[in-house]
């Protein structure tokens, strides 16, 4: 594996953990993003009262996500395999 190989795989893997952290990351914005919303309308200033819909809302999404997480990261898998193998 020569220094094209090795950037070229660091750059597929950000690639991938972009893709496999956004389905969450932009899940908890948008609810804690609503949920800040509901509290300002309603002057309801319970710190605690973000983080229940927050993993519920998590937990939804990765459960969705998880066939097409798992698919990313075996992708990235194989590929790092296959040039790690094909180098030696």
């Amino acid at each position: 594996m020569n220094e094209v190989d090795a950037m070229e795989m660091v750059q597929f893997a950000f690639q991938v953990l972009l893709k496999v952290s956004a389905p969450i990351v932009i899940t908890a914005m948008v609810v804690g993003t609503i949920i800040a919303l509901i509290q300002a309308l309603t002057q309801i200033q319970e710190i605690t009262l973000t983080f229940i819909p927050k993993i519920v809302a998590v937990l939804f999404v990765s459960s969705l996500a998880a066939p097409f997480m798992a698919s990313q990261i075996d992708v990235l898998a194989r590929l790092a395999y296959s040039k790690i193998s094909s180098g030696f």
